[in-house]
């Protein structure tokens, strides 16, 4: 299987099952014997199709006399992959993506292939086509292909030119990282004597970035021993929550384990932590990772925190809470078809129940973390600000020393906010909240 063919694969199975693309190319990749560049390769195809689709669909609705909809999917898949390649990989010269493209009809949809050939040559002569200009929201929708609903939330939040950088930066291929499980200048030294293209991460103190073909390559356990894979952003909420040697931690939505498998380090071996949660393969997956990272003193619980006992409190607990996952675009471009508007509130009300549910865990003068993956005030602060209102035992904790690599992210409000755009990492949210008692 060559790399387009995997990369259309993962593309109409992606479609298919709402799955997660990465999680699917993931699978595929580790069946199959690419080569580091074709995985490469297979790998830029399947997230920059998924993320240029909207600017894609506009271009083909007007190379087609019939409307999208009506197109079956597999082809629409094969139009999409097609004219990614031309309009955005400047290494595939014209001819060899209509051609590729054309041949790859010819094996999962032959009775398109005409149609394919046509459309990608003359989408090779004329280029994208114009996005519309009569609307500010409807352009930008086009010209950086997100929904337009949450364009508009992004205008009114954030303003036009940083709405404009965050959507680019959305588009743009984040590097692998990696979370050192030695002093990270001793992981960097091992990692390149395994022939790896690493580097130190700008902000957290023990992220390694990885580049060149390898990073396609990385597994969910990294490399034993040495590193294991957790976005930087994440790394940086684990620090946030500032767990010390000999503390208890909760974490309340663990899986998939990463952030408590720092935290585990955080506190060592004299600490503890305690990863809750209720999906069904959660604990696997926390324990898998556990189990990577040599974090022996991680206590898995599956179980919900409302179906959580209490009894005398953590130093600390952490609630990375389900929401949009709309700071992750780069990662999971999928992501921003699949979300509406209405979602945005009804993943606020559970986030308040978790957050309240969570509390009664805290032990008086410990502290209460909130955090998410997504960028929108409904989700990160509305939250935050709504349950102290109803909460009055906590309060910002804002009398804390915080890690000097969390200068560049924690605002004068104490919050924690990383952008794609100002950061290079995932758009992350944080609060911390100190309970009096």
């Amino acid at each position: 299987m060559d790399a387009r063919r995997l990369a259309y694969d993962t593309l109409v199975e992606t479609d298919r099952s709402h799955a997660h693309a990465d999680a699917v190319l993931g699978r595929a990749l580790s069946r199959g014997s690419l080569s580091g560049p074709d995985r490469g390769l297979a790998t830029l195809l399947v997230y920059g199709t998924l993320a240029r689709q909207l600017t894609l669909d506009h271009s083909l609705a007007g190379y087609l006399e019939r409307p999208l909809a009506r197109l079956e999917r597999r082809v629409l898949v094969l139009l999409r992959m097609g004219l990614f390649q031309l309009a955005y990989l400047d290494r595939v010269p014209d001819f060899a993506a209509v051609d590729t493209t054309v041949n790859l009809a010819r094996a999962v949809a032959p009775a398109a292939r005409g149609l394919v050939n046509g459309v990608l040559r003359r989408a090779a002569r004329e280029g994208l086509a114009p996005p519309p200009d009569a609307d500010l929201a409807d352009r930008l929708s086009v010209v950086h292909s997100h929904p337009r609903w949450l364009v508009e939330r992004l205008l009114d939040e954030l303003g036009t030119d940083e709405a404009e950088a965050f959507m680019h930066a959305d588009n743009e291929a984040r590097p692998t990282v990696l979370r050192a499980l030695l002093p990270r200048g001793s992981a960097l030294d091992a990692l390149t004597e395994r022939g790896l293209d690493v580097a130190p991460a700008p902000l957290a103190p023990d992220a390694i970035v990885v580049s060149g073909a390898a990073a396609a390559a990385m597994g969910v356990n990294g490399v034993a021993g040495i590193a294991i894979p957790q976005a930087e952003a994440s790394q940086l909420v684990a620090l946030y929550v500032g767990a010390g040697a000999g503390q208890s931690v909760l974490d309340t939505c663990a899986a998939p384990g990463g952030k408590s498998a720092y935290l585990a380090a955080l506190v060592g071996p004299s600490g503890r932590v305690v990863a809750v949660d209720p999906a069904r393969a959660a604990a696997r997956r926390i324990e898998r990772l556990a189990r990577a990272a040599g974090a022996g003193n991680v206590e898995i619980v599956n179980r919900s925190i409302q179906d959580l006992e209490v009894g005398d409190g953590f130093d600390a607990v952490l609630v990375d809470a389900p929401c949009s996952g709309l700071g992750t675009l780069s990662e999971h471009p999928e992501i921003r078809w699949r979300r509406q508007p209405q979602d945005i509130d009804d993943l606020a009300a559970r986030q308040s129940a978790i957050l309240a549910a969570a509390a009664p865990h805290v032990r008086p003068g410990g502290v209460l973390v909130y955090a998410t993956c997504t960028v929108l005030r409904a989700e990160n602060d509305d939250v935050v600000d709504d349950f102290l209102g109803g909460h009055p035992q906590f309060g910002e904790a804002d009398d804390d020393e915080l890690h000097d690599s969390l200068g560049p992210v924690v605002g004068d409000d104490g919050r924690l906010r990383t952008w794609p755009h100002r950061h290079g990492t995932g758009g992350f949210f944080a609060a911390r909240l100190r309970r009096r008692a």
